[in-house]
């Protein structure tokens, strides 16, 4: 919804300003000789979404680097969770229970001898 209300006054200017500009202008091409005739609105109109693919394709590329720098760093996030996951479950099996329990603790159940 926000959106058509941004985009409907930019194409109603759009349709005014090729409405209001029908007077025919000759483009050419200097060396060839080649000449068209069209409206005004057409010609610049034409111009600006000529510039705007144009624009948009120079992004494109210039961010094909980026992109694949992010697909690389995605593929080394994913191999380090997984080796975190398998030293996880190494360490989880390589304790013994006796460490786990209550009774064990950190110290590994070392037990006070009275004297």
């Amino acid at each position: 919804m926000f959106r058509l209300l941004i985009l409907l006054p930019v194409l109603l200017l759009l349709v005014l300003f090729a409405l209001s500009n029908t007077q025919a202008v000759t483009l050419g091409l200097w060396p060839t000789g080649i000449a068209i005739a069209v409206p005004l609105s057409l010609a610049v109109l034409g111009g600006m979404a000529i510039a705007f693919l144009l624009g948009g394709a120079v992004v494109w590329v210039a961010e094909l680097g980026q992109r694949r720098r992010a697909r690389h760093a995605e593929q080394a996030l994913r191999a380090a969770q997984a080796e975190i996951l398998a030293l996880q479950s190494r360490m989880q099996s390589a304790l013994p229970i006796s460490a786990m329990g209550p009774q064990g603790g950190v110290d590994g159940g070392a037990v006070e001898r009275g004297g």
